[in-house]
């Protein structure tokens, strides 16, 4: 099952160097999920907030939610998981 994810950046009371530090470890870990399938497309948000949006696959909404605990800017509560919205196939594509 697929997902799309809408992640926030917190910026206040967020240290700057914190974020900075968790940055690459974030990256790599972002690779991984689309070196394993979990991931399928990540985007930056286009100006409306700090964050990104992904597409992932996944079991469940509480399988995805557990998984994107993994990232290290999740992890240290810089990056919230704000939507987990599960999709279904388009009703034109299914037989």
């Amino acid at each position: 099952m697929q997902f799309i994810v809408i992640n926030t950046r917190r910026t206040e009371g967020v240290n700057e160097e914190e974020f900075k530090a968790k940055v690459g470890g974030e990256v790599a870990k972002v690779k991984e999920f689309y070196g394993n399938e979990f991931l399928r497309t990540i985007w930056h948000r286009g100006g409306d907030t700090p964050g990104g949006v992904l597409l992932v696959d996944g079991e469940s909404e509480e399988a995805v939610r557990e998984r994107l605990k993994e990232l290290p800017l999740v992890a240290a509560g810089i990056v919230e998981v704000s939507m987990v919205i599960p999709l279904k196939p388009f009703a034109g594509f299914v037989n």
